[in-house]
């Protein structure tokens, strides 16, 4: 039996049930369950604190995605200047050990951005929320 069969049978109201569950299940994938956590819950996991008041502007985060991955740290320093905090290192290939260093969006202050580093070179970003 196709789809197109299978949706014939099944009555209107389910259909439309389905269809706002699915909307509703990719609304809270998007957005995260709401959360009452302050920046505390993310900086926990911070090993050292650099600068409290550091924060990434839209401008900045537009420029640092146009950086290439194993461009000099030096570079994305000039970017972003220096973090809110370090985070642990982490071992991501064997015999390479990443540094990481984050920091919280002025726009979105539930958003972080962590960069890493290896040694001088810089190897990407990801975005987390709390």
């Amino acid at each position: 039996m196709s789809a197109s069969q299978l949706l014939g049978k099944l009555p209107r109201r389910a259909i439309i049930g389905g269809t706002v569950l699915l909307a509703l299940g990719m609304l809270l994938d998007m957005y995260g369950l709401p959360t009452f956590s302050s920046r505390r819950s993310f900086t926990a996991s911070c090993q050292e604190i650099l600068k409290s008041e550091a924060a990434l502007s839209k401008t900045q985060v537009a420029q640092l995605l146009t950086v290439s991955e194993g461009d000099k740290k030096q570079r994305i320093r000039e970017i972003v200047k220096e973090p809110y905090c370090k985070l642990p290192d982490l071992q991501i290939r064997a015999g390479a050990t990443a540094q990481r260093e984050a920091y919280p969006l002025d726009f979105e202050r539930d958003t972080w951005v962590v960069v890493l580093y290896e040694g001088e070179q810089y190897t990407g970003y990801r975005f987390t929320t709390q």
